[in-house]
């Protein structure tokens, strides 16, 4: 029977907030107990703990029953400035123009293509909104074509689970076939024969394993397991090079990196071991022409490029190209038959630098605005001279160019459009250092209409990430214009803990440095006040996931800083989660926030975990979000510190837990889902701020 409760009924029951039952439940580690007085909320089998999670969303609906219409207004203009229908900018491969476009009023993408040029008939090869019909959750992962281009293979998430189905598309007949591969991580890719596809599977814990290939005309029954990795650190991702020549496996921790290279021509020989791997050292290698070339982080911390003949992976062959640069962290490598990309960060910024492999020589490009972000786009072809890549700021919408590596040029292929009169000369952009407690410079990056003064009175959404190297780049949303057309000022605090500004700002924010991250902070949020742009009842801060984490620390620490507080899907109670080994990520994860059957890390840990440092202190006013079918955190870990803050906060102010319970880490999908979403949060904050 569907749970159902109307608002009198509840009125009646629950005059006040849903209480979860405490129960008393204590750990014992490393000769120390902890209370967990909310452990039973982590049983998802208890209908006792669905009916409460449904009880807290109803209380969330009431509270904000008054933002309707509002919700409504900051939907609709956010959903005015979208050109609903539009088009991606066609990636050329082969013989074959491929693009996605959208439809006004349809949720998802519609996936096309055209032979010969832009001029002939569409082919829609796969419209995410037939596939998406009569399902809350949709997601869409990997989405392979063929060598051929008469098959494609496409994974798909229904329930926000991370485990995804595989299905095959035969373009030449429009017919899905039957043999889906189930339980997949989503990573998938084509062999060199046309019926062969690779894909990873994922263990217990969520973690990608195996490797397996399949022939597209058999069941998965009959597929052939190719690798598996047993070290439950390490988790495995394959692809085959742009040049179509090397398969490769990474098998990567969170510090750790290894290769395997297969020789398609040579599959009977298997993969080989590139170089193995070691404590603390990364690496990854890709494929042109005679050479092998390696980003290795080996007494390099901001990494360096080096490369090695085909003939001779071994590392005694290793030539450097490019050394470690403490200013200039290198991330990951584009190839070109005659050209490498190498992407990384300068001055806490995106950086491009080509090396033209005949010359060997460097040349870097330039970007127009002080603060910016740019990111590859699609670079399918091997023999191109072109490297396609997307540029935006916080003022400036997406824009698609095409760099022409040889000439040195750049032509903007397409800015995507702002409707609704979008001016960006009325707004501001400006990026300040905040110098921390212990000195370090923290960048901050701000977005506030033209004219703002800087009184103290203005609104202020100050939001910051700080975990797993990293970056909050400073793109462009146009969903922000809700807040800053009335009155606020944006601000990403790039905290430690972040790669924005090279390796080290990363180390410096995990591990026993984990707490420069919180002080970071603060530290910005006291800046912001101290200089007049916003004060303590005008600011909300925001983060989610390990952002949610660092929201759940700052608010413990300095509740009397915050007026609002959004945590989406928040990793807050750490110990029980990195205490349980069979959870999905744990292991994994024990190379960033460290290992708790070590004594020291278990007391650091437990010294800033949010769940465990709830005290009877006021709070700020919260929206907290969870998703049941989360598997990166798990539901009850907003659901536990909900009811442990509900327990000991001393203020009257709102705390509200809204679990999506048809969705996992990234909540609703599909663009109006997520604008629904967006206004939800937004109206909450504007509410308590304005």
């Amino acid at each position: 029977m569907p749970f159902i409760f109307t608002e009198s009924d509840f009125m009646k029951d629950f005059k006040e907030p849903p209480k979860a039952k405490k129960v008393s439940h204590i750990h014992r580690e490393h000769g120390l107990e902890r209370q967990d007085p909310y452990h039973w909320l982590s049983n998802k089998e208890d209908s006792e703990v669905l009916t409460y999670l449904k009880k807290e969303n109803v209380y969330t609906d009431l509270l904000t029953a008054h933002n309707e219409e509002l919700r409504s207004v900051l939907f609709s203009e956010m959903l005015s400035r979208i050109k609903e229908s539009d088009l991606s900018v066609p990636v050329k491969e082969e013989n074959y123009f491929y693009y996605s476009r959208q439809e006004e009023g349809k949720s998802y993408s519609i996936h096309c293509r055209k032979k010969g040029n832009l001029n002939n008939q569409e082919e829609i090869l796969l419209d995410e909104n037939e596939l998406a019909k009569g399902l809350d959750y949709f997601h869409l992962g990997d989405f392979e074509v063929n060598d051929e281009h008469n098959f494609i293979a496409y994974s798909i998430d229904t329930s926000g689970s991370e485990k995804f189905n595989i299905s095959v598309k035969n373009l030449q007949t429009g017919e899905i076939l039957e043999n889906i591969i189930k339980d997949s991580s989503g990573n998938l890719f084509w062999g060199k024969n046309q019926n062969c596809l690779f894909y990873s599977c994922l263990d217990e814990t969520m973690r990608p394993f195996q490797l397996w290939k399949h022939n597209i005309d058999s069941s998965q029954e009959a597929d052939i397991l190719i690798f598996q990795e047993e070290d439950p650190a390490f988790y495995i991702y394959a692809d085959k090079t742009k040049s179509k020549e090397f398969y490769f496996i990474l098998i990567a921790s969170k510090v750790s990196s290894e290769v395997w290279f297969m020789d398609p021509e040579q599959e009977e020989k298997g993969f080989q071991l590139f170089v193995a791997r070691k404590a603390s050292v990364e690496y990854i290698v890709d494929h042109q022409g005679a050479y092998f070339y390696i980003l290795s982080n080996e007494n390099a911390p901001n990494f360096k490029l080096l490369r090695t003949l085909t003939t001779k992976p071994d590392k005694s062959n290793w030539e450097e190209i490019l050394p470690n640069n403490p200013d200039h962290k290198l991330d990951e490598i584009e190839v070109f038959q005659d050209y490498l990309v190498i992407l990384g960060r300068k001055n806490g910024l995106n950086s491009v630098d080509v090396f033209e492999s005949k010359t060997e020589q460097f040349h870097a490009l330039s970007f127009p605005e002080e603060i910016y972000s740019c990111w590859e786009n699609e670079n399918p072809e091997y023999k191109s001279t072109k490297f396609r890549f997307t540029y935006s700021s916080l003022v400036s919408p997406r824009a698609v160019y095409d760099y022409e590596m040889k000439s040195q040029s750049l032509e903007l292929l397409k800015e995507y459009e702002v409707l609704g009169n979008y001016d960006r000369s009325q707004y501001q952009m400006e990026r300040i250092f905040v110098t921390a407690t212990d000195g370090a410079k923290i960048p901050v990056s701000l977005l506030y209409k033209k004219g703002l003064i800087k009184d103290g009175n203005n609104p202020c959404y100050l939001y910051a990430y700080g975990a797993y190297g990293e970056c909050m780049d400073p793109y462009f949303s146009s969903t922000r214009f809700s807040l800053i057309d009335r009155g606020f000022i944006y601000a990403i605090a790039h905290v430690r803990g972040g790669g924005e500004m090279g390796r080290n700002w990363y180390e410096n924010g995990k591990f026993l440095h984990k707490k420069n991250s919180f002080n970071d902070f603060i530290d910005c949020a006291e800046y912001m006040i101290e200089n007049n742009f916003t004060n303590t009842k005008k600011l909300a801060i925001s983060g989610g996931s390990a952002g949610g984490l660092l929201m759940g620390a700052v608010i413990n620490l300095r509740p009397d800083l915050f007026q609002a507080v959004v945590a989406d899907v928040p990793f807050v109670d750490v110990i029980s989660t990195m205490m349980n080994e069979h959870l999905p990520l744990t292991v994994i994860e024990y190379d960033e926030w460290g290992n708790p059957n070590d004594e020291v890390f278990y007391k650091y840990m437990l010294s800033y975990s949010p769940y465990d440092n709830v005290k009877a202190q006021d709070y700020p006013n919260m929206l907290i979000t969870a998703g049941l079918n989360d598997p990166r955190v798990q539901y009850w870990e907003p659901a536990k510190w909900t009811a442990r803050l509900r327990a000991l906060k001393t203020d009257n102010n709102t705390l509200l837990l809204k679990t999506n319970m048809d969705t996992g880490h990234g909540g609703k999908t599909g663009r109006y889902g997520m604008l629904e979403e967006i206004a939800f949060e937004f109206a909450f904050l504007i509410d308590h701020l304005l």
